[in-house]
C-alpha cells in the first residue's frame, strides 16, 4: 500500500509564525508605563514633599493667635505679603542674600574644581601612599563636624576673622566628601586611553585636567556643585557661631534673630523662612534639568 506526498504549489507563501502578544512596555527599547497605583504612589510622595512648604506659606499668611487655634489653619490667610515685607526689613534679608550668594558661590567653585583635580589625582594616577591617604579622606567624614567647633573659634577668634565673611568661607573651602564622589565618578567615567592619548600629543598635567577631564567630570562637577551650594545656603551653626544680625549676616543667621523676644511671632518666621527658600527654589528650577540628568549620566556610566 502505498501512500502519496501532495507538495504544496511553488509560489504558495508559508504562513508567519504567530508572535506573542507583550505590552508595548516589555519590548526591547519600550517605555515603560507605571500604571495607575504607580501613579498613586508618586503623588502621595509628592503631595508630602510639598507639603511643608505649603504649611509654611500658610502659616506665614496667619498671626499668632490663628496658629495656636486647634485644628490649625489648612488654608492662605490675607496677610502673606505684608509678613513677607515685614520679615525682609526687619531681618535685613537683602544684605543676607548677597552674603549668603558670596559664600555659596566660593564654596561651591572652589570645591568642585579642588575635588575635581583630587579625585583625578587618587583615580587615575599612581604615586605612592594613594590609597592611604584616600584612607585618610574617607576617615576624616567619619569625625562629627561639631568636634571642630571650638579650635576652628579659637583660629578664626585669633585671626580677628569673627563677625566676617572669611570665617564662614574658608572653613568650607575643600570637601572630603567632594574628593570621594569626583573620584568615584572618574573612575567609571574617565577611561585610561584617553589620558594616555593626550599624553601621547604631548599634553602636560594641567592640560590633561582642563582639556580632558573637566569636560568628562562635567555632569558630576554639576551635581557636586548645586549640592554644595544648597548644603552651604543651608547652613546654620558655624555662620551664627562666627555672625551676627547686625554685622554680616548670612540668611539662617538673619532669620534666627527673628525668632528673638518673649512671644516670637511665628507667622513672622516662617515669612523668613520661606524668603530664605525661595532662591534655592529657583535655582533648582533653572538648573533642575541639567542637574538630574548629570545624576542619570553618571548612573549609567557607574
Amino acid at each position: 500500500m502505498s501512500t502519496t506526498v501532495t507538495k504544496p504549489p511553488a509560489d504558495a507563501v508559508p504562513a508567519p509564525p504567530k508572535r506573542s502578544r507583550r505590552p508595548k512596555s516589555a519590548r526591547a527599547g519600550g517605555q515603560l508605563h507605571a500604571g495607575p497605583i504607580g501613579y498613586a504612589i508618586l503623588a502621595l510622595f509628592t503631595i508630602g514633599s510639598l507639603f511643608p512648604l505649603v504649611w509654611t506659606a500658610i502659616a506665614a499668611s496667619r498671626d499668632n493667635n490663628r496658629l495656636a487655634q486647634s485644628p490649625p489653619p489648612f488654608w492662605f490667610g490675607s496677610g502673606l505679603f505684608d509678613k513677607l515685607e515685614v520679615a525682609w526689613k526687619e531681618a535685613n534679608l537683602g544684605e543676607a542674600f548677597l552674603n549668603t550668594t558670596i559664600v555659596a558661590g566660593i564654596s561651591a567653585v572652589t570645591i568642585v574644581v579642588l575635588s575635581t583635580i583630587a579625585g583625578f589625582a587618587f583615580a587615575k594616577l599612581r604615586f605612592k601612599g594613594r590609597n592611604a591617604l584616600m584612607l585618610i579622606v574617607i576617615g576624616t567624614m567619619m569625625v562629627p563636624p561639631q568636634l571642630s567647633v571650638i579650635p576652628m573659634y579659637m583660629m578664626v577668634a585669633k585671626l580677628d576673622w569673627t563677625d566676617q565673611l572669611q570665617a564662614v568661607i574658608f572653613p568650607s573651602l575643600v570637601s572630603a566628601f567632594g574628593v570621594f564622589f569626583m573620584r568615584q565618578y572618574l573612575v567609571q567615567a574617565l577611561p585610561d586611553e584617553i589620558i594616555e592619548a593626550a599624553r601621547v600629543d604631548g599634553a602636560s598635567s594641567w592640560r590633561v585636567v582642563w582639556h580632558v577631564v573637566f569636560p568628562a567630570a562635567r555632569p558630576a562637577m554639576a551635581v557636586l556643585g548645586m549640592l554644595t551650594f544648597v548644603q552651604t545656603w543651608n547652613d546654620f551653626l558655624w555662620p551664627f557661631l562666627v555672625l551676627t544680625q547686625m554685622g554680616n549676616p548670612t540668611v539662617q543667621v538673619a532669620i534666627a534673630g527673628l525668632g528673638r523676644g518673649y512671644t516670637p511671632d511665628q507667622s513672622l518666621i516662617m515669612a523668613g523662612a520661606l524668603l530664605g527658600t525661595l532662591p534655592l527654589l529657583l535655582v533648582f528650577a533653572i538648573f533642575g534639568k541639567q542637574i538630574v540628568g548629570g545624576i542619570m549620566q553618571g548612573a549609567v556610566k557607574g
